[in-house]
């Protein structure tokens, strides 16, 4: 078993944890405007990923210019890989590849702990990505805890680079944020992805 083969009901179900989906989790998130060269990348090939619609293009040209850009609002203090493999925990399916993480470190030659977010790219089901990141999620706080780099939240997300569902998990609660967000709401996104740096960096950011 991989990330990718857990559908929300198996990942309850193989780890027992708490489903919470009630909550607009980030009402009161403070928006950050995207930068000059992340408005120029949506400007010139938001339609064009839109319209070849395949996974690929929408990572190539939404989301990783996206998730580029919460590390150049953060100053570079964090990592962003892409693609990368995480293998925490084989034997209970924790692993495989994940389509982004983004690690409170400096470093980009491996995977650091402690990892903040995990970022999984749908094509159109966002749904059906959920049990997948959860499971990203839930490994990425088993890789910190293992590190001595244990954080309280860990962050993630499923997103067809037009719609963005946002999570956390905390101890043993995945809490699904009720709210979608769409990219004309960027400011938004970016608030919400760049939160985790700001508060374990602040006040340095």
């Amino acid at each position: 078993m991989a990330y990718s083969n857990f559908t929300i009901s198996s990942f309850q179900q193989e780890f027992q944890i708490t489903i919470e989906e009630q909550r607009d989790l980030f009402a009161n998130i403070q928006p950050v405007s995207p930068s000059d060269l992340l408005s120029m990348i949506l400007d010139e090939y938001l339609s064009l990923a839109i319209n070849i619609n395949s996974e690929k293009a929408r990572s190539e040209f939404i989301i990783a210019p996206v998730l580029g850009d919460v590390r150049r609002q953060s100053h570079h203090q964090i990592s962003l890989f892409s693609g990368k493999e995480f293998d925490v925990d084989p034997a209970k399916g924790l692993s495989g590849y994940c389509d982004f993480i983004l690690c409170l470190s400096q470093e980009q030659l491996y995977i650091k702990a402690p990892v903040m977010i995990v970022i999984e790219a749908k094509n159109e089901n966002i749904i059906g990505g959920l049990g997948q990141c959860m499971a990203a999620m839930l490994a990425s706080q088993i890789f910190n805890q293992r590190s001595g780099e244990s954080i309280e939240t860990i962050y993630g997300a499923v997103t067809t680079g037009t719609n963005w569902r946002f999570l956390k998990l905390c101890h043993q609660i995945v809490h699904l944020d009720k709210t979608e967000y769409y990219i004309r709401d960027i400011d938004r996104i970016l608030g919400i992805l760049v939160e985790p740096a700001r508060a374990l960096l602040s006040p340095s950011i």
